[in-house]
């Protein structure tokens, strides 16, 4: 549990750095593409825009602050935070009987296209652990290579393809134990490989075929996956190189929590 919270917290440092990257990479294309800007806003007005932000801003504090501090996962608090955006509404008198019946409507049916991506992945993945794949795939990256940087490009090569098409469940159960001698013994400690092994399972989750988090998003936002795709080609490779740096450079995962004498 101790390590889960040191993973937890090295994640949300992470974030922050990751967003600077991105940042910097919207700054390049909205100048490249030359999209316009709004122009100055006036103190006034922006202290008034902020104070009415301040319940919705309120959730962040709340859900972040009660997954670093223990309280509740972050499944919990992905509950939460529905429930208390519902509360929001009804304060803002947002929402009425109707719309509230359209969105659960909208939900169940998202909420289907998740349950059989799922299902199609947890099929996968009993077939994977029955026929040995894992374990035959573990034996050929030692056999191609004795080279550390090469084992670890191989393994996350992998991991980003078995994400592709698996859920984050079943895949950390499966390939955790086959991966994790593998990295220990190239000097990785257990920590870096969490958040390694978890950065590839979210790359999964936004990349098609099987990535759930773009479906969602997709569904919401009624575009299909070919467009967004094509879209996403950039940011895709943003994030690799971020793979990359958290495996070859320890000190992104364990820096902190070093500093502070956690481990």
């Amino acid at each position: 549990v101790f390590r889960a919270r040191i993973c937890t917290h090295m994640f949300f440092i992470l974030d922050t750095v990751f967003i600077r990257f991105f940042i910097l990479y919207f700054f390049i294309y909205a100048k490249k593409h030359k999209y316009p800007t709004s122009g100055k806003t006036p103190m006034k007005e922006a202290i008034k825009v902020t104070l009415d932000a301040i319940p919705s801003l309120l959730l962040i504090i709340i859900v972040i602050g009660g997954i670093v501090g223990g309280i509740f996962t972050a499944t919990e608090g992905a509950g939460i935070c529905v429930l208390y955006c519902l509360i929001l509404s009804i304060c803002y008198r947002s929402i009425t009987v109707k719309s509230f019946m359209k969105i659960l409507v909208s939900s169940a049916c998202t909420s289907g296209i998740i349950l059989f991506l799922i299902t199609a992945s947890s099929a996968m993945s009993f077939v994977m652990a029955y026929s040995g794949i894992p374990a035959a795939i573990s034996t050929g990256i030692m056999s191609i290579s004795t080279n550390k940087y090469v084992i670890l490009l191989l393994m996350n090569i992998i991991l980003m393809v078995v994400g592709m098409f698996m859920d984050i469940t079943p895949a950390i159960l499966i390939f955790t134990p086959i991966f994790l001698p593998i990295a220990q013994s190239l000097g990785m400690t257990d920590i870096q490989f969490g958040v390694m092994l978890i950065f590839n399972m979210c790359l999964g989750n936004i990349t098609p075929p099987v990535g759930s988090v773009l479906f969602v998003g997709c569904g919401i936002s009624k575009i299909s996956i070919e467009e967004v795709t094509k879209t996403l080609l950039p940011y895709f490779a943003v994030l690799f190189l971020l793979l990359l740096a958290v495996t070859y450079i320890p000190a992104l995962s364990l820096g902190v929590p070093k500093l502070m004498g956690l481990i």
